[in-house]
């Protein structure tokens, strides 16, 4: 994408955000990465971000080339005001389910945060201190929640890495723990590993 079409992007994407700017509203995004997959955790993020200056590659994280997103991942932390990052483990996922792990995560990412409103994507009820605004597709509709996802999505990854070192047997390192023909095949072979979400894998193993 050439800048020019990157400055389009970033103007469709601060559309959300540029009236609270205006207002001097206090608020957030905040995205996950993992709800999917069959292992991990699921991690949260909530990122307060300022107006200027704008982070030109600032997107939704599954737009962007993994060097991209590790790249933008710096940048939005030497910029934002805040930023949290909370996960609910695989034990957790487990006991609660998905959906209340998720926003359990969401709740631990938004503590402290300087926010009275919260853009969040798809999802809304979490308890948290302040406004809840649920933004269907909002890593692709906010500036704010594009940046939480590619916090979310950077950090959970580098999670999935270490992982990988652990038990490498199972390639969390390519697929990331998500359900891939590969990774059944090593869940057949080995069964699961501490990182596993039994919930997930039942018919699997």
């Amino acid at each position: 994408m050439t800048e020019e079409k990157r400055r389009i992007r970033l103007e469709a994407l601060t559309a959300t955000d540029g009236p609270l700017w205006d207002a001097g509203t206090r608020f957030a995004g905040m995205d996950e990465a993992g709800r999917g997959p069959l292992a991990g955790s699921v991690v949260a993020a909530c990122v307060v971000m300022p107006r200027e200056p704008l982070l030109l590659w600032v997107d939704d994280s599954k737009q962007l080339s993994a060097k991209r997103r590790e790249e933008t991942f710096e940048a939005i932390l030497n910029t934002a005001l805040f930023v949290g990052v909370g996960q609910a483990s695989p034990e957790e996922i487990d006991r609660y389910n998905i959906l209340e792990a998720t926003k359990m995560a969401m709740r631990r990412a938004a503590e402290g945060a300087p926010a009275e409103v919260f853009l969040i994507d798809a999802l809304s009820g979490l308890g948290l201190p302040g406004e809840e605004r649920g933004i269907i597709h909002g890593d692709a509709l906010s500036y704010s929640i594009a940046a939480a996802s590619i916090i979310a999505k950077v950090t959970r990854d580098r999670q999935l890495l270490e992982l990988d070192k652990q038990y490498p047997q199972y390639g969390f390192a390519q697929h990331k723990g998500y359900g891939t023909a590969a990774h059944i095949a090593a869940l057949k072979q080995f069964g699961p590993c501490p990182a596993h979400r039994r919930s997930f894998i039942g018919h699997f193993v």
